[in-house]
């Protein structure tokens, strides 16, 4: 499932949720265009087992490990989720509380992952942690709110609309089931770090919850 639009827009520019988008656009195209893609990435994506909390430098990775891609797939299906849920969530949000949100939730993401492997040498990379906490905030604030959506069911190709709370719950209860089918699983096979999605998407709906909406009249049930 994909979506394509939700059913009440935001009542503000989401002008930070557009950085993000702009700036996420911009580290890909150095990836690709960098003479050295192995190192750009080996520098900084968040690689936990040279993680060491007492040496500062080692740190950075769990900010910049959240601008990188690993493809064109990636960083569009990120892009998309944040583009549809991230500007209603920005609109409920002081602008520095949006930010707080967006790289907490990436950081919680990561730190989430490196708590269950901190020995893992595998570069771990992606906006997915911070755009599950937007989901998380989204299925927060606006859970009746009607998400225009996409299904793909080769051959069959069609639209639908369904309750944010069932796609985000759905989204979030998938990766729940992937995590724990992925614990066990050698490190070094790589893959989908499920728990960056739920460290994520926990921290953004925690911070959703403790801080009330702004503009709680403008929710429609249907």
């Amino acid at each position: 499932m994909l979506p394509i639009s939700d059913s009440v827009k935001s009542h503000r520019f989401a002008f930070l949720n557009l950085i993000f988008v702009v700036i996420n656009v911009f580290v890909f195209i150095l990836q690709l265009t960098t003479p050295d893609p192995e190192g750009f990435v080996n520098t900084f994506a968040f690689i936990p087992s040279t993680i060491d909390f007492t040496n500062i430098s080692t740190l950075y990775p769990f900010i910049t490990s959240m601008f990188l891609h690993g493809g064109f797939l990636h960083i569009a299906s990120n892009m998309l989720f944040l583009w549809v849920f991230g500007d209603n969530v920005e609109g409920e949000l002081p602008p520095l509380f949006y930010l707080f949100l967006y790289l907490g939730s990436g950081i919680v993401g990561s730190l989430s992952q490196y708590i269950l492997d901190p020995t893992s040498s595998i570069p771990m990379l992606g906006a997915s942690g911070a755009v599950a906490g937007a989901l998380g905030a989204y299925f927060a604030y606006f859970p009746h709110h009607k998400i225009k959506t996409l299904i793909v069911i080769p051959p069959f190709i069609t639209t639908t609309t369904i309750s944010a709370f069932f796609m985000l719950g759905y989204w979030i209860v998938l990766q729940v089931i992937s995590g724990a089918g992925s614990l066990g699983v050698s490190s070094d096979q790589g893959g989908v770090a499920y728990f960056a999605h739920i460290g994520g998407f926990a921290f953004g709906y925690i911070i959703a919850k403790v801080i009330p909406r702004k503009n709680p009249e403008l929710t429609r049930i249907g």
